[in-house]
């Protein structure tokens, strides 16, 4: 037998731009020593990943390091998809960094490494073809974010945030290893397509008892991943603790990383009857928990993670669809992936852009403050304050925020496609009690401001770094209108 086999290496582009891209980093930073020329690098480093990607998957599916029929590397157009938008992210999330990493707050070398370090993992995740390298690369994500939501130099909540994520995150871990091992004791196969096989051909294995265990606590350990209820208490704390770009990032790279994770395994693992039912409790607990908590939050950074947290049921809903009968054929379940993978796009670009308007509506280097702060911000910065407030409209699913109400449409075809018309009816009642805080943060911006309301929205001193962040904002905007515009070829991506 001949073990050894040919490598695509146009099929790993993206990957290798995404690991160079953090080696150069790190020989600038230690090379050239200027903090300039180090974000530069990172910043191109990730256009380059985002062009190689798009450019990769623009052909046919590319395998590669292939067993049999089981492949650790599949290249197609949604995992195309996931490495541009994890790319463009990045470059996001370093605009938005630059005025604390200006300010001295942290070091920029080490940022910017670190930041392509996770960037590496959300790109391989994307094309992960088996169970070892799902892991490896969902760890590589989220690992460097340790130290990122912890890196803000004298801050106690980022420290306290820092280690609450680290304890989470150990024990999601744990529980994803703990689930993929006992699958692999119970069908001796690690390639996820093999795993779909087995599961399908040998029905007397999915009725055992630890088939049973295995897929709960791999879905377990992935929940945790996506910030679903019950496993979302993490979230809030860890988002209000980290510097602002991290917790923009974590709300948008590591949320589209674990659903990517999810996804992979549910469609093409395990047994739809199966995951189904766990999975549509999940996103009613998820969206609903979330919306309801976040009626009550006074800080900005915790009201958009609660809101995130029930943006995450809405992912999760079309997967719900899985648990009747009607939504397991292959036109229904096509749709359902479809339509979880383009509300993911959708949420994240919002989400970058309503965590970019509150970088540009808050002083340089500050936390996310209260609503408070931001009553009457518009009257100051009203671009800004549009372009955030537009973002929140999105979020909502509100016109002229079209991007998050072509989410939601698409979300809601999925469901009744499926034949989960309950599961639809949940999800729009969750979107109307959304609305309540998402138009009350929108109405605050142009409302009076308090007594004594901090005036300066953006720093002092650092007018070409605020520049910077509102470009970001911009950009984030212009790209949540066009997609608004355009949602069937996100559609048509998310189902390749």
């Amino acid at each position: 037998m001949n073990v050894v086999q040919s490598v695509d290496s146009v099929a790993l582009l993206p990957a290798y731009l995404a690991a160079g891209t953090a080696v150069l980093v790190l020989l600038t930073d230690l090379i050239v020593a200027r903090p300039r020329a180090t974000i530069a690098v990172a910043a191109l480093g990730a256009l380059g990943t985002a062009v190689g990607s798009a450019l990769v998957g623009a052909g046919a599916e590319r395998r590669t390091f292939c067993v049999g029929a089981g492949c650790s590397w599949i290249f197609g157009g949604r995992a195309a998809l996931v490495g541009v938008v994890v790319a463009l992210l990045t470059v996001g999330v370093l605009g938005l960094s630059l005025p604390a990493l200006r300010a001295g707050r942290s070091p920029v070398g080490e940022y910017a490494f670190l930041l392509a370090c996770s960037m590496t993992g959300g790109v391989v995740l994307g094309a992960a073809g088996d169970l070892i390298t799902l892991i490896v690369a969902l760890e590589t994500l989220t690992l460097p974010l340790y130290v990122l939501v912890g890196l803000r130099r004298g801050s106690l909540a980022s420290a306290e945030a820092a280690l609450t994520f680290f304890v989470v995150s150990v024990v999601a871990t744990t529980l994803t290893l703990l689930g993929a091992a006992l699958l692999y004791a119970v069908t001796g196969g690690l390639h996820l397509d093999r795993l779909g096989a087995l599961l399908a051909e040998q029905p007397e294995l999915r009725d055992l008892p630890l088939t049973t265990a295995a897929v709960a606590v791999l879905l377990v350990g992935l929940a945790f991943k996506v910030a679903a209820v019950p496993f979302h208490a993490w979230a809030p704390a860890t988002y209000d603790g980290a510097p602002l770009p991290v917790a923009a990032y974590l709300s948008t790279a590591s949320k589209l990383g674990g659903l990517v994770a999810l996804l992979a395994v549910v469609q093409r693992a395990l047994p739809a009857d199966q995951t189904g039912p766990v999975l549509a409790v999940l996103a009613v607990l998820t969206m609903t928990v979330g919306n309801l908590v976040a009626l009550r939050q006074r800080r900005t950074v915790r009201l958009l993670a609660w809101s995130s947290v029930a943006q995450a049921g809405y992912i999760l809903a079309p997967l719900g669809a899985l648990a009747l009968a009607a939504g397991r054929t292959d036109e229904a379940r096509s749709a359902a992936y479809a339509a979880a993978v383009a509300y993911a796009v959708f949420f994240v670009v919002l989400e970058l852009a309503a965590f970019a308007g509150v970088t540009a509506l808050r002083p340089a280097g500050a936390d996310g403050g209260t609503l408070d702060d931001l009553r009457g911000a518009a009257r100051r910065h009203p671009w800004r304050a549009a372009a955030f407030g537009l973002a929140l409209v999105g979020l909502a699913g509100l016109p002229p925020g079209l991007a998050g109400l072509f989410a939601k449409v698409t979300v809601v075809r999925a469901l009744l496609d499926g034949g989960a018309a309950w599961l639809a009816l949940v999800v729009a009642l969750n979107a109307v009690i959304g609305l309540a805080y998402y138009l009350r943060v929108t109405a605050a911006l142009w409302a009076s401001p308090p007594p004594l309301a901090v005036l300066d929205g953006g720093g002092a001193a650092g007018v070409p770094v605020v520049g910077v962040v509102a470009v970001v904002l911009a950009v984030a905007t212009v790209a949540a209108v066009v997609l608004g515009f355009a949602p069937q070829l996100v559609l048509d991506v998310a189902g390749r």
